[in-house]
């Protein structure tokens, strides 16, 4: 059975940036609101999205309960956000952009606290001597380098959490200036009134090209033309179909691919685990195996087999199910579906990946994707649990009833 999502172009999927699996949703971006005195009651550190909540006292003196959406756990801890530094009870100033659809929902994007520190939605943050919390303009963590180039066995040693480049909003407040890498963000950010979509800095190719297709031409994956099964299969795509939007794993393939989830690589001596952040996928790549059983019992992940060619790890994988999700953007695939991995570690601090992926079902030829990812410091994955879209009715209706 083929699958496939929204028909954007395939390139959109291996650099996504932080937002880009989401979108705005139903935020006002280009609206501010201000909550003065707000007192905190608590904070989820989540996935996708965490969540800060707090009280404010109407002039009429009710009191009213919010809450805010913020980044993932994953890029809000590797970016130096804590949930201590969010005590609760603590007075604070907000200032957000409203939700059209829940009032008393909002989308952060700077938190004042009675110290005078100051935390927007894309800072990075260390804290100072003297106590508060000062933004870094890049990484606030690197890397530790000072470890054994090669493992006893001699092949490289890959073993490590692992995931993109973080990318930014250039203006830390999430409104505007477009996405950067984490270590290219300019000294000052730009001026706030540079606003633009919460997914206009990940915008993609313009109708046509974004689904893949010229005017007339035929649908294209990686500048491959897809067949006509795939196309059939494509045209009786349901957005409910793709198991994202169910906070279900996707595959090797997407759940890989963005900034913000980290993804750790554990070398064994006959097998290697790559557990995947995005949605906690586990996959086993067996090195002492150099066919695929005849048998293999079909799954997301499929059945992975894995050889070292000079420095460079190889990984052949079949059988695939009919759940594995190529991207968010659209593209089939069928149980002819075959990929080859390759990894190569140009440094210390960088691994780089190219993935070829071959099935005649669903296109014309094979074509090769890539990807590159970092080191990253450690003790960095974090469980997936997703809430995305679930409302915390309990804490957020007030005292009269409002939602």
């Amino acid at each position: 059975m083929l699958r496939s999502t929204l028909l954007l172009a395939a390139a959109i999927a291996f650099a996504a940036p932080a937002f880009a699996h989401h979108g705005p949703g139903t935020f006002e971006l280009a609206k501010t609101v201000s909550f003065t005195g707000a007192r905190l009651t608590k904070i989820e550190m989540l996935n996708p999205h965490g969540w800060l909540y707090f009280e404010t006292t109407e002039p009429d003196g009710k009191v009213m309960k919010h809450r805010c959406e913020m980044r993932s756990a994953h890029v809000l801890r590797r970016s130096g956000w804590s949930p201590e530094l969010f005590k609760s009870g603590a007075t604070v100033d907000i200032t957000a952009s409203p939700d059209s659809a829940d009032v008393a929902s909002c989308y952060l994007q700077t938190i004042v606290f009675a110290n005078g520190s100051r935390m927007d939605r894309y800072g990075q943050y260390v804290k100072a001597p003297t106590g508060e919390v000062k933004e870094v303009r890049g990484p606030i963590k690197q890397a530790n380098l000072n470890r054994p180039a090669r493992r006893p066995s001699g092949e490289p040693n890959i073993t490590g959490d692992w995931a993109p480049e973080q990318t930014v909003m250039a203006n830390p407040r999430g409104v505007g200036g477009g996405m950067v890498r984490l270590s290219a963000l300019p000294e000052q950010p730009p001026e706030v009134g540079q606003r633009q979509a919460r997914a206009g800095g990940a915008a993609g190719p313009p109708a046509a090209a974004a689904r893949g297709r010229g005017p007339a031409g035929p649908r294209m994956f990686g500048g491959t033309e897809v067949t006509e099964r795939g196309e059939k299969e494509a045209a009786a795509f349901k957005r409910e179909d793709n198991p994202r939007f169910r906070c279900e794993t996707t595959s090797i393939i997407f759940d890989w691919t963005f900034d913000g989830p980290v993804n750790r690589i554990t070398q064994n001596r006959d097998t290697i685990v790559i557990e995947y952040g995005q949605m906690n996928l586990k996959r086993t790549v067996h090195m002492n195996i150099k066919q695929h059983p005849a048998n293999v019992k079909l799954t997301r992940a499929g059945h992975s087999t894995g050889r070292w060619e000079k420095d460079s790890l190889v990984i052949d994988t079949v059988g695939f199910n009919d759940l594995f999700w190529f991207d968010f953007v659209g593209h089939p695939h069928t149980e002819q579906l075959h990929t080859v991995e390759r990894y190569t570690r140009p440094d210390l601090g960088t691994l780089t990946e190219e993935v070829t992926i071959t099935d005649p079902g669903a296109y014309t030829k094979p074509f090769t994707i890539n990807a590159k990812h970092r080191l990253l410091p450690g003790d960095e994955l974090l469980e997936y649990i997703c809430q995305e879209n679930q409302r915390d009715t309990q804490h957020l209706v007030g005292p009269a009833g409002r939602p």
